[in-house]
């Protein structure tokens, strides 16, 4: 278990009590509470065998959690629950979560801050009403309803339709002497006074139910019934109403069915997340039609797996759900499938891989994707823009826990060894934002080493942000293998950086190596995740390059004038400030490069045939295209960082 010594256990002040107690744990199903000195619970989990999952929390210093860390120095009493099976578990931690609201539990939202239609089926003439409360009461609820606008619509339909009463009398105990305004205006047939029967109400009732359980086509049909029923008997008043109620009906349905799909019942859960903060999408769909979306936020999930924050939401809001489809699809599996499935009875969990389900599936996902961008724009530290579909994407195939918005990307380039440069470019919201391009001069190595390389320019590159205490990207690439993957990890780590994701791209079969990882990852071709790599490295190539020829440039033209015996340095740099290139000097006469400060008429006659003779040596030596090449400005102004 792991060295104890006077209560401190790996660093952590462990309370003696809870020690004792561990190695007589059931190795059994159950619930464990973590509490602090006031009897407050921090933390509810579940356990497929309690005493194993308990002896976890102290069989190690938890450097990799945060979170798990702060818990167990709070912990001071820990409770347990056995049950008799983990889908017992699931439902009793969800319970006990939504009882307690323990602060290191992943956060889900209050459902009671959304509206829900009540129908009142439990009593004998029922009624229909919002309500933010949910009671054990056999009533039934219709939402959450995240869209209020959307859920007034649907009540006003209600009572347009279909006469449901809307007084308060505990019917048929209490019944008034004469019928309300509603009788007279047409809202309700009276059943208070009998003017309806229990069994007509009640079949009305059932209408009102089929209508907010996403069966509109059925009660589309019955209202043109109806319609067709008033109008034979002349009753033309109450056909136009019906008339009206049935083109808002048809005007209700038509915006919320955005997609057709195969036939059947289903809810699709979308899954998104940045960072500490997810958003799940849940789609309604009924007989093959996309009728309603409701989304639930999530907060406090720094540390915890996407399968964990999912399986909170399963057992929570979604098992409460009175609506529940046969069929859930799922972004990805979870690990404790088979156990959730238990506790949602009926329902059954699928995780498609291709086809329209899987289309399905992206649809959720791309909705929690707008949520998520949606809230990060409003927020209390809102972003500029939106990250497109492929960030996302790159950051469920790089398994990142935050959204890849910012990162960047280094390339070395060389000639043979020599002129030895680096390339930094930054993408952000998977566009290059040219702003933030660096470029630097390789100091410290000679010859050719992309490994020591890399690690020199990341280094300064890192430091000089630290520094300057300017924003960190949120993932950093590197064009090579694994060799130039480790090298840049030795340089983040010596900054304290180890944290900070890292990737490589290796251009031979476009593979992508990962730290921790010994397998390389392979994404299709036409991946969206992959082409956002390869933008982003082919555009550090394409940089780095071309700052490596300017420099291999500059000095294969300055070094004829460095041939030239007399002309030094200083003399070379006031002929070029002067005429600006090598091929502006050949042309200027002796009287021109004479009237130069420090230059003579017979000096100036020297410097134009030893170019002469140099041309005529070597013709091949300069490129005719670099022959007006202008060489950069003074060393005052050509940094090794530019803007850096």
């Amino acid at each position: 278990m792991g060295s104890r010594t006077g209560g401190v256990y790996f660093g952590m002040a462990v309370s003696d009590t809870i020690l004792d107690k561990i190695p007589h744990l059931p190795e059994s199903p159950g619930v464990y509470l973590w509490k602090d000195a006031e009897g407050r619970v921090l933390y509810v989990g579940k356990a497929k065998r309690l005493r194993s999952r308990v002896r976890n929390y102290t069989s190690s210093d938890h450097r990799e959690s945060i979170k798990t860390r702060l818990l167990m120095q709070q912990v001071c009493e820990l409770d347990t629950i056995v049950v008799p099976s983990e889908a017992h578990a699931l439902v009793l931690e969800a319970n006990l979560i939504k009882e307690h609201k323990p602060r290191f539990n992943i956060a889900l939202r209050d459902d009671k801050s959304y509206p829900y239609i009540k129908v009142t089926v439990q009593e004998p003439f029922p009624r229909v009403w919002v309500t933010r409360r949910i009671v054990n009461d056999g009533a039934r609820y219709f939402g959450p309803y995240t869209d209020v606008g959307a859920m007034r619509r649907a009540l006003e339909l209600v009572k347009r339709i279909f006469t449901v009463r809307s007084c308060s009398y505990d019917m048929p105990r209490q019944m008034p002497e004469r019928a309300c305004l509603d009788y007279h205006i047409g809202r309700c047939k009276a059943p208070c006074i009998l003017l309806q029967t229990q069994s007509e109400y009640a079949a009305m009732i059932d209408e009102v139910l089929d209508f907010l359980t996403g069966k509109p086509d059925e009660v589309v049909r019955k209202v043109k019934e109806r319609m067709a029923v008033a109008a034979e008997s002349l009753d033309f008043e109450r056909a136009a109403q019906l008339r009206d109620a049935l083109e808002h009906l048809e005007k209700m349905e038509e915006p919320t069915v955005v997609l057709e799909v195969e036939g059947g019942d289903r809810d699709v859960i979308g899954y998104a997340r940045d960072g500490e903060d997810a958003v799940i999408a849940l789609l309604r769909i009924r007989a093959g039609k996309l009728l309603a979306r409701d989304h639930q936020f999530v907060t406090n999930v720094d540390d915890e797996a996407d399968a964990d924050v999912l399986e909170t939401y399963l057992a929570g809001p979604y098992r409460r759900l009175e609506e529940r489809a046969l069929e859930v699809l799922l972004p990805f599996d979870l690990v404790d499938r088979g156990v959730l499935e238990e506790s949602l009875e009926r329902t059954r969990i699928h995780v498609p891989q291709r086809g329209p389900r899987r289309d399905l599936v992206e649809l959720a996902q791309q909705n929690a994707r707008h949520l998520l961008e949606e809230a990060r724009l409003t927020g209390d530290e809102p972003t500029e823009e939106r990250a497109g579909d492929p960030t996302y994407e790159l950051q469920r195939q790089l398994g990142l826990q935050k959204v890849p918005r910012s990162f960047v990307c280094f390339d070395i380039s060389h000639a043979q060894g020599t002129d030895t440069v680096a390339s930094c470019v930054w993408f952000q919201n998977g566009r290059p934002n040219r702003a933030e391009y660096r470029k630097f001069k390789v100091k410290s190595v000679e010859g050719i080493d992309d490994f020591a390389s890399i690690r020199e320019v990341v280094t300064r590159y890192f430091r000089r942000r630290l520094d300057d205490q300017r924003p960190l990207p949120d993932l950093v690439l590197i064009d090579g293998g694994k060799g130039q993957l480790n090298a840049a990890a030795e340089a983040l780590t010596q900054l304290g950086l180890e944290s900070l994701p890292l990737a490589s791209l290796a251009k031979r079969d476009e593979e992508i190596f990962l730290l921790g990882r010994t397998a390389s990852l392979r994404l299709p071709r036409r991946s969206p995740a992959l082409r956002l790599l390869q933008q982003a490295r082919d555009e550090a190539h394409r940089f780095a390059v071309s700052f490596q020829r300017k420099r291999r440039a500059a000095r294969t033209i300055t070094s004829e004038l460095l041939r030239i015996p007399g002309i030094g340095d200083r003399k070379r740099r006031l002929l070029l400030t002067t005429f600006g290139s090598v091929q502006a000097i050949r042309d200027a006469t002796p009287e021109q490069i004479a009237a130069v400060s420090g230059f003579s008429l017979r000096s100036a006659q020297h410097i134009q045939e030893s170019l002469r003779a140099s041309d005529a040596l070597a013709p091949a030596a300069v490129p005719p295209e670099l022959q007006s090449a202008v060489v950069p400005a003074p060393p005052s102004a050509t940094l090794d960082e530019t803007n850096s």
